[in-house]
This record gives C-alpha cells, sequence and structure tokens, in this order.
C-alpha cells in the first residue's frame, strides 16, 4: 500500500515544526551521518547534501547513487534557497492550484527543479540558512527520508 502524499497544510505544519535552535558544521555532519546511517539501512541509492549558506557542510554518495543525483540535489536546493520553503512543499502548492512547477514558475527546469527532496534548514530567528537534500528515490520517498531524520535530529 502507497503512503498518500502529503497535503500542502501538513509539508507547512513539518516546516514550522522541524527548527533548529542553531545549526552548526558539526550539526550538519551528525545529521548528515544519520541520513547515511539510514540510507545505507534500507539500502537506498542516494546521494545526500548538506549546505549552509552557500558552502556544501557536507557529501555522501552511496551505492548505486549516480552523477545524475548531485544535478537533481542542485536543481531542488536551488528552489529551497529561491522560496524558503522544502522543493516539495513548493511543487505542492503549484499542483495545488492546478499546474506545474514547470509551467507557472517560468524558471528553466534545468537550474530548478520543485521535487521533493531538499528541506530548508531553519533557525529560531535567523530564518532559512540552508538546505538539506537527498536524490535518488522517487520525490516523495526523498522528501520523507529527510524529514524523518531531521524529527529523530530534533527529538531531545
Amino acid at each position: 500500500m502507497t503512503t498518500p502524499a502529503p497535503t500542502v497544510e501538513e509539508l507547512e505544519a513539518q516546516e514550522r515544526r522541524l527548527v533548529f535552535e542553531r545549526f552548526t558544521h558539526d550539526d550538519a555532519w551528525a545529521l548528515g551521518c544519520l541520513l547515511v546511517e539510514r540510507a545505507r539501512e534500507r539500502r537506498a541509492p542516494v546521494a545526500i547534501d548538506i549546505h549552509r549558506s552557500g558552502q556544501q557542510l557536507f557529501h555522501a554518495a552511496l551505492p548505486g547513487s549516480a552523477p545524475d543525483n548531485d544535478a537533481w540535489i542542485a536543481r531542488k536546493r536551488r528552489v529551497v534557497e529561491r522560496y524558503g520553503s522544502a522543493s516539495y512543499l513548493v511543487g505542492a502548492r503549484h499542483r495545488a492550484k492546478g499546474t506545474t512547477f514547470e509551467d507557472s514558475s517560468r524558471l528553466d527546469p534545468d537550474t530548478y527543479a520543485a521535487h521533493g527532496g531538499s528541506f530548508p534548514i531553519t533557525v529560531k530567528g535567523a530564518g532559512v540558512i540552508g538546505a538539506i537534500t537527498v536524490s535518488g528515490l522517487p520525490q516523495l520517498e526523498d522528501h520523507a527520508m529527510v524529514v524523518e531524520a531531521l524529527e529523530t535530529f530534533l527529538t531531545p
């Protein structure tokens, strides 16, 4: 049985809930390693990337991933950087209006992809400072992998 896609409201609630008090290089490393561990457990052929303020803080390419995954990471991350929201949420907002991101954004699809897998790094008092991105699975699974890792990481 397939999990139904989350609604725009559910995706927005994820973003409100998954907020950091601070986000350091060590946090990027720990969160990246958590994602790698989860991906290895699932034998997921993904690439994982964490960027903050234009700097790549973490990157891993697991068996089965390909150079194309890095291109998808960049395209999805640019959506987060431009809109300040998860790449899946940006695409869902367009779908909810009966259109697609590609048709209505007027942005180059070779540069931007509103497909699931990139999630904003939001810090209280600072706003969106970066993005955590997974590529290699169907878009809802990429998104879910990031959200699950953030929920674990941010739970005391």
